[in-house]
């Protein structure tokens, strides 16, 4: 019977990626990714903000992708599988770990903005769906002219109908 070991996360970096060398050569970087989810809570009614914190580690040439272009606070597409492990603290104490090893990396957000806004800066634009090929739309039919129908008077029949989307 065959398995799945698949994970796919879309959330914010917390901290830059850390990136050394294994013996053989081999880049490893990782980082940590922030994913939040809101939910109403039964007892208050009020709106709580849950983020789970997630470890993931890139290998080879993801690893120096992300090493360049990774930052903190940059939000990023993440797809990998669960890797779970254990260690023992300096104390004795045993530890588990879950790490996620990233298999495919994809930058969200523009270039210049890196993500979201600092301190002091405006939010980057909101990305839009590109238009369709001119090709396509000089096949696309023209609509057929209505009438205009009688509107009730609302304040807004002297405003433009040319809306970009």
């Amino acid at each position: 019977m065959a398995s799945v070991n698949k994970v796919i996360l879309v959330g914010n970096c917390g901290r830059d990626p850390e990136i050394r060398y294994l013996a053989s050569g081999q880049a490893v970087a990782n980082v940590s990714v922030a994913t939040s989810s809101r939910r109403k809570d039964k007892n208050t009614g009020e709106m709580v903000e849950d983020t789970q914190w997630h470890r993931v580690t890139f290998y080879d040439r993801l690893a120096e992708i992300a090493g360049e272009y990774v930052k903190k606070g940059r939000p990023i597409y993440v797809e990998g599988r669960l890797k779970y492990g254990k260690y023992t603290d300096p104390s004795g104490v045993e530890k588990n770990t879950v790490d996620i090893v990233a298999t495919e990396l994809q930058l969200l957000g523009n270039r210049e903005g890196m993500g979201a806004p600092q301190d002091g800066e405006e939010a980057p634009a909101p990305m839009r769906r590109p238009s369709a090929p001119a090709g396509a739309r000089a096949a696309a039919p023209s609509p057929v002219a209505r009438p205009a129908a009688a509107r009730p008077a609302s304040g807004f029949d002297d405003m433009d109908d040319d809306i970009p989307f």
